[in-house]
Protein backbone atom coordinates (compact mmCIF):
# COMPACT_ATOMS: atom_id res chain seq x y z
CA UNK A 1 0.00 0.00 0.00
CA UNK A 2 1.93 2.96 -0.93
CA UNK A 3 2.27 5.65 1.59
CA UNK A 4 1.73 10.41 1.22
CA UNK A 5 4.89 11.79 0.17
CA UNK A 6 5.22 15.51 0.18
CA UNK A 7 6.58 17.04 -2.83
CA UNK A 8 7.69 20.60 -2.12
CA UNK A 9 8.31 23.48 -4.43
CA UNK A 10 7.98 27.19 -4.68
CA UNK A 11 7.56 29.50 -8.08
CA UNK A 12 11.08 31.42 -7.30
CA UNK A 13 12.92 28.49 -8.00
CA UNK A 14 11.43 28.69 -11.79
CA UNK A 15 13.31 32.63 -12.26
CA UNK A 16 16.53 31.87 -11.24
CA UNK A 17 18.26 33.25 -15.09
CA UNK A 18 21.82 31.36 -15.52
CA UNK A 19 21.32 32.07 -19.54
CA UNK A 20 20.41 30.04 -22.50
CA UNK A 21 23.25 27.90 -22.89
CA UNK A 22 23.77 27.15 -19.27
CA UNK A 23 22.91 23.70 -18.03
CA UNK A 24 21.43 24.33 -14.76
CA UNK A 25 18.49 25.08 -16.23
CA UNK A 26 14.75 25.73 -15.35
CA UNK A 27 13.60 23.03 -17.55
CA UNK A 28 14.76 20.40 -14.85
CA UNK A 29 11.83 21.09 -12.53
CA UNK A 30 9.23 21.18 -15.39
CA UNK A 31 10.65 17.94 -16.68
CA UNK A 32 10.41 16.49 -13.10
CA UNK A 33 7.09 18.11 -12.65
CA UNK A 34 5.79 16.82 -15.98
CA UNK A 35 6.96 12.65 -15.52
CA UNK A 36 5.58 12.83 -11.61
CA UNK A 37 2.11 14.51 -13.23
CA UNK A 38 2.26 11.78 -15.92
CA UNK A 39 2.34 8.92 -13.24
CA UNK A 40 -0.62 7.19 -12.56
CA UNK A 41 0.26 5.63 -9.27
CA UNK A 42 1.62 9.31 -8.04
CA UNK A 43 -1.99 11.05 -7.81
CA UNK A 44 -3.22 12.84 -5.11
CA UNK A 45 -3.70 10.13 -2.35
CA UNK A 46 -0.23 9.30 -2.84
CA UNK A 47 1.46 12.62 -3.78
CA UNK A 48 0.86 15.95 -2.12
CA UNK A 49 2.07 19.07 -3.55
CA UNK A 50 3.04 21.88 -1.03
CA UNK A 51 4.62 25.66 -2.15
CA UNK A 52 7.44 26.04 0.30
CA UNK A 53 8.32 29.19 2.82
CA UNK A 54 11.44 30.41 1.60
CA UNK A 55 13.75 30.71 4.62
CA UNK A 56 14.69 33.83 6.81
CA UNK A 57 17.58 35.60 7.07
CA UNK A 58 18.55 33.86 10.49
CA UNK A 59 18.45 30.36 8.73
CA UNK A 60 20.83 31.02 6.49
CA UNK A 61 23.02 32.64 9.32
CA UNK A 62 23.62 30.11 10.69
CA UNK A 63 25.63 28.20 8.13
CA UNK A 64 26.62 30.86 5.90
CA UNK A 65 28.53 34.38 6.84
CA UNK A 66 26.37 37.64 6.63
CA UNK A 67 29.35 38.37 4.07
CA UNK A 68 28.60 35.86 1.96
CA UNK A 69 24.75 35.96 1.84
CA UNK A 70 25.54 40.18 1.49
CA UNK A 71 26.98 39.53 -1.77
CA UNK A 72 24.35 37.20 -3.27
CA UNK A 73 22.24 40.01 -2.48
CA UNK A 74 24.15 42.46 -3.74
CA UNK A 75 25.03 40.50 -6.81
CA UNK A 76 21.41 39.84 -8.04
CA UNK A 77 20.51 43.67 -6.86
CA UNK A 78 23.27 44.41 -10.03
CA UNK A 79 22.02 41.85 -12.05
CA UNK A 80 18.10 43.58 -11.69
CA UNK A 81 19.62 47.17 -12.25
CA UNK A 82 21.89 46.19 -15.22
CA UNK A 83 19.70 43.83 -16.34
CA UNK A 84 22.22 41.14 -17.29
CA UNK A 85 23.67 38.15 -15.43
CA UNK A 86 26.05 38.37 -13.18
CA UNK A 87 28.78 35.57 -12.12
CA UNK A 88 29.84 34.35 -8.82
CA UNK A 89 32.61 32.28 -10.21
CA UNK A 90 32.81 31.04 -14.27
CA UNK A 91 30.15 28.37 -13.33
CA UNK A 92 27.63 30.22 -11.23
CA UNK A 93 25.54 32.10 -12.41
CA UNK A 94 23.50 35.40 -10.38
CA UNK A 95 20.72 36.78 -12.12
CA UNK A 96 17.95 39.54 -10.87
CA UNK A 97 15.88 37.05 -9.37
CA UNK A 98 18.79 34.79 -8.03
CA UNK A 99 18.59 35.96 -4.24
CA UNK A 100 14.57 35.48 -4.20
CA UNK A 101 15.05 32.03 -5.87
CA UNK A 102 17.78 30.74 -3.69
CA UNK A 103 16.09 31.63 -0.73
CA UNK A 104 12.54 29.50 -1.86
CA UNK A 105 15.10 27.25 -2.34
CA UNK A 106 16.56 26.55 0.86
CA UNK A 107 13.09 26.92 1.85
CA UNK A 108 12.05 23.83 -0.27
CA UNK A 109 14.56 22.15 1.68
CA UNK A 110 13.91 23.49 5.34
CA UNK A 111 9.35 23.11 4.64
CA UNK A 112 10.74 19.27 3.14
CA UNK A 113 12.65 18.41 6.66
CA UNK A 114 10.23 20.04 9.20
CA UNK A 115 7.35 18.85 7.96
CA UNK A 116 8.93 15.01 8.18
CA UNK A 117 10.37 16.32 11.36
CA UNK A 118 6.74 17.09 12.81
CA UNK A 119 5.08 14.48 11.68
CA UNK A 120 2.80 15.62 8.83
CA UNK A 121 4.81 13.50 6.57
CA UNK A 122 6.63 10.14 6.26
CA UNK A 123 8.93 11.27 3.80
CA UNK A 124 9.27 14.31 0.82
CA UNK A 125 11.36 15.41 -2.38
CA UNK A 126 12.33 19.31 -1.96
CA UNK A 127 12.68 20.22 -5.82
CA UNK A 128 15.53 22.75 -5.07
CA UNK A 129 17.03 24.93 -7.84
CA UNK A 130 19.46 26.68 -7.53
CA UNK A 131 21.32 23.22 -5.96
CA UNK A 132 23.55 23.59 -3.05
CA UNK A 133 26.22 20.93 -1.98
CA UNK A 134 28.90 23.29 -3.01
CA UNK A 135 28.51 26.15 -1.31
CA UNK A 136 30.45 26.63 1.84
CA UNK A 137 30.48 28.91 5.07
CA UNK A 138 32.21 32.01 2.88
CA UNK A 139 31.25 30.61 -0.58
CA UNK A 140 29.04 29.43 -3.27
CA UNK A 141 30.25 27.59 -6.36
CA UNK A 142 28.93 24.93 -8.87
CA UNK A 143 26.17 26.45 -9.42
CA UNK A 144 25.28 26.40 -5.98
CA UNK A 145 24.53 29.67 -3.72
CA UNK A 146 23.75 28.43 -0.34
CA UNK A 147 23.58 25.15 0.67
CA UNK A 148 19.96 23.96 1.01
CA UNK A 149 20.46 20.78 2.85
CA UNK A 150 22.59 21.98 5.70
CA UNK A 151 20.52 24.78 5.98
CA UNK A 152 17.72 22.42 6.13
CA UNK A 153 19.58 20.25 8.85
CA UNK A 154 20.27 23.43 10.94
CA UNK A 155 16.53 24.82 10.94
CA UNK A 156 15.30 20.85 12.57
CA UNK A 157 18.36 20.82 15.02
CA UNK A 158 18.00 24.49 16.03
CA UNK A 159 14.52 24.10 16.77
CA UNK A 160 14.80 20.50 18.30
CA UNK A 161 12.83 18.86 15.77
CA UNK A 162 16.02 16.07 14.86
CA UNK A 163 19.01 16.19 16.72
CA UNK A 164 21.22 14.08 14.85
CA UNK A 165 20.46 13.83 10.77
CA UNK A 166 22.74 11.87 8.10
CA UNK A 167 23.33 13.40 4.84
CA UNK A 168 23.78 10.80 2.09
CA UNK A 169 24.81 12.49 -1.53
CA UNK A 170 24.74 10.46 -4.65
CA UNK A 171 25.63 13.18 -6.98
CA UNK A 172 28.71 12.51 -9.47
CA UNK A 173 30.22 15.48 -7.88
CA UNK A 174 31.58 15.07 -4.41
CA UNK A 175 29.63 17.79 -2.44
CA UNK A 176 32.76 20.18 -0.79
CA UNK A 177 30.42 22.81 0.70
CA UNK A 178 28.35 20.25 2.77
CA UNK A 179 31.91 18.52 3.91
CA UNK A 180 33.22 21.83 4.90
CA UNK A 181 29.72 23.10 6.54
CA UNK A 182 29.61 19.58 9.10
CA UNK A 183 33.61 18.82 9.31
CA UNK A 184 33.54 18.93 12.99
CA UNK A 185 29.79 18.99 13.74
CA UNK A 186 29.10 15.66 15.90
CA UNK A 187 25.58 16.10 14.94
CA UNK A 188 25.56 15.33 11.22
CA UNK A 189 27.10 12.38 9.40
CA UNK A 190 28.02 13.24 5.78
CA UNK A 191 27.88 10.37 3.23
CA UNK A 192 29.10 10.64 -0.87
CA UNK A 193 29.57 8.39 -3.44
CA UNK A 194 31.04 10.62 -6.57
CA UNK A 195 33.25 10.21 -9.19
CA UNK A 196 36.76 10.71 -9.15
CA UNK A 197 38.71 12.37 -10.37
CA UNK A 198 36.25 14.96 -11.15
CA UNK A 199 34.81 18.24 -10.03
CA UNK A 200 35.87 20.09 -7.54
CA UNK A 201 38.75 17.54 -5.99
CA UNK A 202 37.65 16.98 -3.07
CA UNK A 203 36.09 13.51 -1.30
CA UNK A 204 39.26 11.09 -0.53
CA UNK A 205 38.56 8.45 1.46
CA UNK A 206 40.54 9.54 4.32
CA UNK A 207 38.63 13.15 4.73
CA UNK A 208 36.73 11.84 7.83
CA UNK A 209 36.12 15.06 9.60
CA UNK A 210 38.25 16.55 12.49
CA UNK A 211 37.61 17.86 16.37
CA UNK A 212 34.24 16.10 17.53
CA UNK A 213 33.13 15.71 14.09
CA UNK A 214 36.26 13.15 13.59
CA UNK A 215 35.18 9.91 11.66
CA UNK A 216 31.44 11.54 10.66
CA UNK A 217 32.24 11.78 7.09
CA UNK A 218 32.51 9.18 4.57
CA UNK A 219 33.47 9.11 1.47
CA UNK A 220 33.38 6.62 -1.74
CA UNK A 221 35.17 7.81 -4.52
CA UNK A 222 34.34 5.80 -7.95
CA UNK A 223 36.23 5.42 -10.91
CA UNK A 224 34.28 6.37 -14.68
CA UNK A 225 32.61 4.03 -15.82
CA UNK A 226 31.79 2.10 -12.59
CA UNK A 227 29.11 -0.75 -13.28
CA UNK A 228 25.70 -0.34 -11.73
CA UNK A 229 26.06 -3.02 -10.21
CA UNK A 230 29.62 -2.15 -8.35
CA UNK A 231 28.34 1.33 -7.73
CA UNK A 232 25.12 -0.34 -5.94
CA UNK A 233 27.64 -2.98 -3.60
CA UNK A 234 29.60 0.39 -2.34
CA UNK A 235 27.06 2.28 -1.69
CA UNK A 236 24.93 -0.72 0.29
CA UNK A 237 28.94 -1.66 2.27
CA UNK A 238 29.17 2.67 2.85
CA UNK A 239 25.74 3.16 3.84
CA UNK A 240 26.34 0.04 6.46
CA UNK A 241 29.69 1.06 7.57
CA UNK A 242 27.98 4.53 8.24
CA UNK A 243 24.78 3.35 10.08
CA UNK A 244 27.21 1.31 12.74
CA UNK A 245 28.77 4.73 13.45
CA UNK A 246 26.07 6.94 13.54
CA UNK A 247 22.11 6.82 14.38
CA UNK A 248 20.38 9.03 12.55
CA UNK A 249 16.97 10.22 13.54
CA UNK A 250 16.18 11.97 10.27
CA UNK A 251 17.96 11.31 6.94
CA UNK A 252 18.28 14.05 4.17
CA UNK A 253 19.32 12.85 0.60
CA UNK A 254 21.53 15.10 -1.22
CA UNK A 255 19.80 13.79 -4.38
CA UNK A 256 21.83 14.70 -7.83
CA UNK A 257 20.49 12.95 -10.89
CA UNK A 258 24.10 13.58 -12.94
CA UNK A 259 25.50 9.99 -11.71
CA UNK A 260 22.67 8.75 -14.24
CA UNK A 261 24.60 7.21 -17.40
CA UNK A 262 24.55 9.97 -20.29
CA UNK A 263 24.96 12.81 -18.48
CA UNK A 264 27.06 15.30 -19.89
CA UNK A 265 28.85 16.94 -16.42
CA UNK A 266 29.07 13.14 -15.27
CA UNK A 267 30.62 9.54 -16.15
CA UNK A 268 28.75 6.89 -14.02
CA UNK A 269 26.26 4.01 -15.51
CA UNK A 270 23.58 4.89 -12.83
CA UNK A 271 19.95 4.41 -14.03
CA UNK A 272 16.45 5.19 -12.13
CA UNK A 273 15.55 2.21 -10.94
CA UNK A 274 19.12 1.64 -9.12
CA UNK A 275 18.34 5.17 -7.12
CA UNK A 276 14.87 3.56 -6.75
CA UNK A 277 16.68 0.59 -5.35
CA UNK A 278 19.36 3.12 -2.88
CA UNK A 279 16.05 5.02 -1.31
CA UNK A 280 14.35 2.08 -0.79
CA UNK A 281 17.21 0.71 1.06
CA UNK A 282 17.86 4.27 2.68
CA UNK A 283 14.19 3.63 4.37
CA UNK A 284 14.33 0.43 5.30
CA UNK A 285 18.02 0.44 6.87
CA UNK A 286 17.35 3.70 9.00
CA UNK A 287 14.05 2.74 9.65
CA UNK A 288 15.44 1.07 14.02
CA UNK A 289 16.73 5.34 14.21
CA UNK A 290 14.75 7.58 11.78
CA UNK A 291 11.30 5.65 12.11
CA UNK A 292 11.51 6.49 7.95
CA UNK A 293 11.59 10.04 7.94
CA UNK A 294 13.73 10.80 4.96
CA UNK A 295 13.31 14.03 3.09
CA UNK A 296 15.36 14.19 -0.93
CA UNK A 297 16.44 17.10 -1.87
CA UNK A 298 17.30 18.00 -5.34
CA UNK A 299 21.69 18.17 -6.49
CA UNK A 300 22.35 18.10 -10.18
CA UNK A 301 21.20 16.31 -12.93
CA UNK A 302 21.56 17.73 -16.35
CA UNK A 303 19.80 15.97 -19.13
CA UNK A 304 16.03 16.32 -18.49
CA UNK A 305 14.55 13.37 -19.35
CA UNK A 306 16.56 11.55 -17.29
CA UNK A 307 16.60 13.77 -14.41
CA UNK A 308 12.59 13.22 -14.43
CA UNK A 309 12.83 9.53 -14.92
CA UNK A 310 15.12 9.40 -11.66
CA UNK A 311 13.15 11.98 -9.48
CA UNK A 312 10.11 9.87 -10.27
CA UNK A 313 11.24 6.54 -9.30
CA UNK A 314 13.02 8.32 -6.11
CA UNK A 315 9.10 9.33 -5.55
CA UNK A 316 8.21 5.87 -6.39
CA UNK A 317 10.52 4.73 -3.89
CA UNK A 318 9.58 7.17 -1.12
CA UNK A 319 6.30 6.10 -1.36
CA UNK A 320 6.78 2.33 -1.26
CA UNK A 321 5.79 2.00 -4.46
CA UNK A 322 7.91 -0.44 -7.04
CA UNK A 323 10.53 1.22 -9.33
CA UNK A 324 8.17 2.60 -13.02
CA UNK A 325 10.96 -0.23 -14.95
CA UNK A 326 8.90 -2.98 -13.07
CA UNK A 327 5.31 -1.43 -14.36
CA UNK A 328 6.99 -1.34 -18.05
CA UNK A 329 8.00 -5.07 -17.88
CA UNK A 330 4.37 -5.89 -17.49
CA UNK A 331 2.76 -3.71 -19.60
CA UNK A 332 2.65 0.10 -18.38
CA UNK A 333 3.95 3.06 -20.06
CA UNK A 334 4.23 6.53 -18.92
CA UNK A 335 2.51 8.61 -21.48
CA UNK A 336 4.25 10.30 -24.48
Amino acid sequence: MPVPVVLVKHPACFAHDTGPEHPEAPTRLSAILEAVHGDPDLGRDVLVEVDAQPVEASDLLQVHTARHVSFVRELADRARREGRIEWLDPDTAVSGSSFLAAVASAGCAATAAELVARGHARTAFALTRPPGHHAARERGAGFCLFNNVVVAARRLQSTGLARRVLVVDWDVHHGDGTQSLVWEDPSTYYLSLHLSPHYPGTGRPWERGAGAGVGLIRNVPLSPGTTRSEYRRRFSEALAAALREFEPELVLASAGFDCLAGDPLGGLLVEPEDLHAMMREIVERTRPSAEGRVVAVLEGGYVPARIALGARDVLRALAGLPAASEHVAHGWHPPA
